[in-house]
């Protein structure tokens, strides 16, 4: 009686070591990957950083803006009755809404870019629904930065991420509701983000560990400012050209307070090498935190 009474008792403690093993291995899929632990040298200004400026063009016959269907929602149409598609904004033959961004590179003195760290920025990135339409289109933060998403309409909106690289979510914000405020632990380039309620709003946003990046305007203009000298690659995406956008790269030297040129072009005419599916293809360079908020 009592060898079986062990018997048991083992079985029983077997059964629940299986158990505790299965709930443990049943984790959220849509957690983020933490982020790996290691060090790195803290980025300080020397007063000698320059810039990197361009041009984003569009060649070839842009494609015309289309006018969106509001009616499902009256108060859209009524706020903005002039709504349309913002996919490809062309002006002059210049692109905006590419973001543009230091992908890696060496420093002058031969430190690699991603050897550095970088504090997160205290401010955080506004994200405006007005006109039943995302303002920016297109916007840059670094990872564990604030987006203060707000509503500025007279209607409904909902908010719905679909990031590969970090947690998605998605939440509601009626008119008057106060502001959500939202981070992103992992670097991620781009995150498309659209409204459940309204399916032709989009918007993305670009995660990167560092302040070097920036959105081309309507003249298809930009600037990245506090690059310090050396010699780096920098990408280029834009929205259109494949599943997850299209990314371009060149090779820019940065010199002590002077300014590198790093110039794009989209379209059916351009003749630069292009990659569709730039976003998972591609990831930002990983570089290592100091601080998080």
């Amino acid at each position: 009686m009592f060898k079986q009474m062990k018997g048991w008792f083992a079985l029983t403690v077997i059964l629940s070591l299986l158990a505790l093993g299965s709930s443990c291995g049943n984790k959220a899929t849509n957690e983020a990957t933490p982020e790996t632990a290691t060090t790195g040298t803290p980025f300080t200004p020397t007063g000698k950083e320059g810039t990197v400026t361009g041009v984003i063009a569009y060649t070839g016959a842009a494609p015309a803006p289309k006018k969106i269907d509001s009616s499902a929602d009256p108060v859209c149409g009524q706020s903005n009755p002039n709504l349309s598609t913002e996919d490809t904004v062309v002006k002059d033959g210049k692109l905006a809404n590419a973001f543009v961004y230091v992908k890696d590179g060496t420093t002058a003195d031969g430190k690699k870019i991603a050897d550095y760290t970088f504090a997160t920025p205290t401010d955080a990135v506004a994200l405006d629904q007005k006109g039943c339409h995302y303002v920016p289109h297109v916007l840059g933060v670094q990872v564990n930065q604030k987006v203060k998403i707000t509503n500025s309409d007279p209607t409904q909106h909902n908010i719905h991420p679909t990031p590969k690289s970090n947690p998605e979510w998605n939440q509601t914000q009626p008119n008057g509701a106060p502001p959500i405020e939202k981070t992103f632990a992992r670097a991620e380039v781009l995150v498309p983000v659209k409204c459940n309620q309204h399916p032709w709003m989009k918007s993305y946003i670009g995660v990167v560990k560092h302040p070097f990046f920036a959105v081309s305007a309507e003249d298809g203009t930009f600037t990245i400012k506090g690059v310090p000298a050396g010699t780096y690659t920098v990408a280029a995406w834009f929205e259109k050209g494949g599943p997850n956008g299209t990314e371009k790269t060149m090779q820019v030297t940065v010199p002590a307070s002077g300014s590198g040129k790093a110039d794009f072009a989209f379209g059916e005419a351009a003749t630069a090498t292009s990659r569709p599916g730039g976003l998972q293809m591609m990831p930002a360079i990983e570089v290592p935190m100091i601080a998080r908020h």
